[in-house]
C-alpha cells in the first residue's frame, strides 16, 4: 500500500494545478503495460509508445475490425494508369498541434522517415519511382510496378506507425529519436508534466475535426474525443494496480496479470474483458551478430529445446482458452498462418539430444547473456523461463535482470558479451504485428536494417519479396509456407507460443473502441 499510496501522491501532486475544479468524469486515469520510455513512435516497435502515438498523431489511413484501410487524414484517393498512379487528398482543414496547416510536403516527409524504419514502407518505397507533393493537398505516387496494399501500408495497424509530422520534425534522420511531440491527433502530450518512470498526461486537442461518416473500430472511423485529460501513471507491481482499480483510484488497467483476474472480476466497480482477439506471440530472439548464435546450426539445434506451454503457461494461467501452442511463425487463425515445418516444435523434448546437438555444431561452453526485464511482470516470467530453456541445453547462462529502460537500451547493443552485449532476449508481439510478412517487422532478415538480433538471412528476404509479388492469396499462402520452412531453417528467432491477454475498466468506462487501448468515442460517466 506504501507504494500505491506514494504513486497516487505523485499524481496527485502533479495533476492539482492543472485541473483543479474540473469534473473527473472528464479524465481519464490509465495504468500503461509499461512506462513510456521512447515517445517518437516511428522509432520502436514498444506498445506503450504506440498507443501515446495514436493520441498525439494521426495517419493517413485507418484499419478498421475487419482489418481493411479506410481514409482518416485523407479524404480519398484516384488511382489511375493501371494502377501506377495514385493522388491521395488530404482533408480540408488538418492543423499541426502548433497551429499551422497540415501540408502534402508534410506527409511526404513523414512517409519517407517512416519507410526507413518499417517493412511495410520499406516495400512500398521499393516499388516507388517518385513520390511528391502535387500541391499543398496532394501527396502523388508514381509506382514503378503496382502495389494495391499501399492504403493498407499507409494505415498499418501494427507497429511501427505511419505517422505524421510537420515537415521540419520529419526531416529528422530515421535512426534518431523525435522528442518535439507535435501531431494533429485528438491529443497534445503535456510534456511539462511528465515524469520519467512515473507519469504521463495528454489534453484534448480542441481544434481536432474528426472525420465525418462510419463508426469507430481500432484506428477507422470518426475519433471524437469526450474527455478533457487522460493521465498515465506507470505501476510496475501488479498488486499495486489491482488495488488502485478496487479504490476507484484509476480508472483503465491496460493488461490485468493472469493471476489478478479472478480478484478483478469479483469487484463490483471492475469490468474485465479481452479487448484484442489476436493476441500476443512471444519471440525467443537471438543475437545473430555475436557468438553463439551467430552460428546457425546452433540457432537450429535449440529448436529442440523450445517448449512452448512452459512460456504460456506461466503468463496466462492453466486454462487452455487463453493460451494456443504450437504456434509457427504466423499468427494462428489468420491467412497465412500454416502448419510445415512444425514437427521441429513438437512431441517430447529430449535435452540430452540438445546437448549432443549444440556439441555438434560447434558451442563449446561460451557465455550466453540473457537479457531480462523485469516489467512488464509477464516479460519477466518469459524471460526467467527463456533462462531455464537455455541452462537444460546445457549452456552457461548469465541471466542479466534490469527495467524495462535499460532492457532496450541494452538490446540496441551489437557489441560482444564482454562489452555490455547480449546472446538472447524474449519479446512478445501483438498477434496483429505476426499475421503477414508484410507487417512482421521480427521476421525480416536483412542485416544491420533489421531489428535487434539483426539477421541478414538472403533466401528469406527473397521469399518476403516474392511473397510481395503474389498475385493472389492462394499464392501468397503458398509462399508464406516456404517462408515458415525457411524460417526452421535458419531461425531469425523461435516461436514461443501465443497467450491472450484481459484489460479492466471501471464500470464507469464505456462505448470503448475495440482493438487496441485508443481514447476517443468512450466516455466516463460521473
Amino acid at each position: 500500500m506504501k507504494r500505491r499510496t506514494l504513486i497516487a501522491g505523485v499524481s496527485a501532486a502533479v495533476a492539482a494545478p492543472r485541473f483543479a475544479g474540473a469534473q473527473r468524469s472528464r479524465v481519464l486515469r490509465f495504468i500503461p503495460q509499461n512506462d513510456l520510455n521512447i515517445l517518437d513512435p516511428v522509432f520502436t516497435t514498444v506498445y506503450a509508445t504506440r498507443t501515446h502515438g495514436l493520441m498525439v498523431f494521426d495517419t493517413l489511413y485507418g484499419t478498421d475490425g475487419s482489418f481493411r484501410a479506410s481514409p482518416q487524414m485523407v479524404e480519398g484517393h484516384v488511382v489511375e494508369n493501371d494502377g501506377l498512379t495514385w493522388r491521395l487528398t488530404l482533408r480540408d482543414g488538418l492543423r499541426w498541434h502548433d497551429g499551422e496547416r497540415v501540408l502534402a510536403r508534410d506527409c511526404v516527409a513523414s512517409i519517407r522517415r517512416w519507410a526507413q524504419r518499417d517493412p511495410f514502407g520499406q516495400a512500398l518505397m521499393a516499388a516507388t519511382a517518385e513520390l511528391i507533393a502535387g500541391d499543398d493537398r496532394t501527396i502523388a505516387f508514381r509506382l514503378n510496378r503496382r502495389f494495391p496494399l499501399l492504403p493498407d501500408a499507409l494505415g498499418k495497424l501494427p507497429t511501427l506507425l505511419p505517422v505524421m509530422m510537420p515537415e521540419r520534425l520529419a526531416r529528422t534522420d530515421a535512426f534518431t529519436q523525435v522528442t518535439e511531440m507535435v501531431g494533429s491527433g485528438p491529443f497534445k502530450f503535456l510534456a511539462n508534466e511528465r515524469i520519467s518512470g512515473a507519469r504521463n498526461a495528454y489534453a484534448r486537442n480542441e481544434d481536432y475535426i474528426p472525420r465525418s461518416g462510419g463508426r469507430p473500430e481500432w484506428t477507422a472511423g470518426p475519433k471524437v474525443v469526450h474527455l478533457d485529460r487522460v493521465e498515465w501513471t506507470t505501476i510496475n507491481d501488479p498488486a499495486t494496480c489491482a488495488a488502485a482499480m478496487q479504490s476507484g483510484e484509476q480508472d483503465w488497467w491496460e493488461y490485468v496479470a493472469n493471476d489478478l483476474v479472478p480478484v478483478l472480476r469479483r469487484a463490483r466497480n471492475v469490468r474485465v474483458e479481452m479487448q484484442e482477439s489476436t493476441g500476443i506471440l512471444n519471440v525467443f530472439r537471438l543475437n545473430h551478430v555475436q557468438p553463439p548464435f551467430n552460428n546457425p546450426a546452433i540457432r537450429r539445434a535449440l529448436l529442440g529445446a523450445m517448449k512452448q506451454e512452459d512460456f504460456v503457461i506461466p503468463v496466462a494461467g492453466s486454462d487452455p482458452s487463453m493460451w494456443r501452442v504450437p504456434t509457427g511463425f504466423f499468427t494462428p487463425n489468420t491467412p497465412m498462418a500454416n502448419d510445415a515445418g512444425m514437427e521441429v516444435l513438437t512431441g517430447p523434448r529430449d535435452y540430452d539430444k540438445v546437448k549432443r546437438d549444440l556439441a555438434a555444431a560447434g558451442y563449446r561452453g561460451e557465455k550466453v547473456v540473457m537479457l531480462i526485464a523485469t516489467d512488464p511482470a509477464f516479460v519477466k516470467s518469459l524471460g526467467d523461463v527463456g533462462a531455464d530453456m537455455l541452462r537444460k541445453a546445457g549452456m552457461n547462462v548469465d541471466a542479466q535482470y534490469m527495467d524495462f529502460g535499460t532492457y532496450l537500451n541494452r538490446r540496441a547493443s551489437k557489441e560482444p558479451v564482454e562489452r555490455g552485449g547480449w546472446s538472447a532476449a524474449m519479446t512478445a508481439l501483438s498477434g496483429l504485428d505476426m499475421a503477414t510478412p508484410a507487417v512482421q517487422a521480427i521476421l525480416r532478415a536483412n542485416g544491420p536494417n533489421a531489428m535487434f538480433g539483426w539477421p541478414e538471412l538472403p533466401r528469406l528476404e527473397a521469399l518476403r519479396d516474392e511473397w510481395f509479388a503474389a498475385e493472389d492469396l492462394a499464392a501468397q499462402q503458398r509462399i508464406a509456407r516456404q517462408i515458415q520452412l525457411q524460417a526452421f531453417e535458419e531461425v531469425p528467432y523461435i516461436p514461443a507460443g501465443q497467450f491472450f491477454q484481459v484489460t479492466a475498466y471501471n464500470r464507469r468506462i464505456r462505448d470503448v473502441v475495440p482493438g487496441y487501448s485508443v481514447f476517443w468515442n468512450l466516455q466516463k460517466d460521473g
